[in-house]
């Protein structure tokens, strides 16, 4: 028998079971380290399409590919063994048919080894939903703030100013909920609209810039790290790594410049050998 412990990953009913019970902990990874790093301490890791914002530097989302999603969501599964993976689906990969779209998540899931896919969704997409979980892909759903809408929005625009903006945001979430969801992201919403949500679905909701009222949350882990200048209002930075890296930067360059590193620690030497 081997000694090794065998660590089983956190399931899709494991976090369905989670509503009202316990708080679902959710960060994004990109890369095997991080992924490392975040894995003891959570439930869900998403390898969400904003890793094309944060490591690509593209300006938004819509740029991702699936291919570029595959590959990121290879190296988290690599570097993680508790949390269930969630790996989004990127713009204009499922948007064109149900069968496109199972075509895709069976790309996602069979490549990466993934649990899941995410796919903010709007009414128009419960159809879809409903055909991937009818077909065995989990989903989770994503509504609200959608940032794959960010050109039809005009920006990235909270949600819930307007009755009928809390309606059609309403709407989305009964809808993905019905067509199977296991979960469901609320991103950008008010406060009291994301509460009204979490009390009508079943299933959890995952907070992002929606307020502790969710069953869960999530944030892009850079910007709570403190990697970049300037995060969302919704945010809250639990470390200043950007000061961190330039101060670490600025040392390493430093004593290169000097010639004090490579010091005598750093230095291999080895003893002639003997005739």
């Amino acid at each position: 028998m081997s000694k090794h412990t065998v660590t089983r990953r956190i399931s899709v009913p494991d976090i369905r079971a989670m509503k009202g019970r316990d708080k679902i902990v959710c960060l994004t990874a990109y890369t095997a380290p991080v992924a490392a790093l975040l894995d003891p301490h959570v439930d869900v890791l998403l390898v969400g399409d904003s890793v094309g914002m944060v490591v690509h530097g593209l300006p938004t989302p819509t740029g991702v590919t699936l291919d570029m999603m595959i590959l990121h969501g290879q190296a988290v599964m690599r570097g993680s063994s508790h949390a269930l993976v969630v790996v989004d689906l990127p713009f204009g990969t499922f948007e064109g048919s149900p069968e496109q779209a199972f075509a895709s998540s069976v790309r996602v899931m069979q490549e990466t080894g993934c649990q899941a896919v995410k796919i903010e969704a709007g009414v128009a997409l419960a159809r879809t939903i409903a055909f991937l979980v009818q077909r065995g892909v989990p989903v989770m759903g994503h509504v609200g703030l959608r940032p794959q809408a960010v050109h039809i929005d005009g920006g990235f625009k909270a949600k819930g100013r307007s009755d009928d903006e809390r309606a059609r945001v309403i709407a989305e979430a009964r809808a993905v909920e019905e067509a199977g969801c296991f979960a469901i992201v609320l991103e950008g919403v008010a406060e009291s609209l994301a509460a009204e949500i979490s009390g009508i679905v079943s299933v959890p909701t995952i907070g992002i810039g929606a307020s502790s009222v969710c069953d869960g949350q999530i944030l892009v882990t850079d910007d709570m790290l403190g990697t970049f200048e300037r995060v969302p209002k919704f945010v809250r930075r639990y470390a200043d790594l950007r000061t961190t890296i330039d101060d670490a930067v600025a040392r390493y360059a430093a004593d290169v410049r000097a010639a004090t590193f490579p010091g005598e620690a750093e230095v291999y030497r080895f003893k002639p050998k003997s005739p």
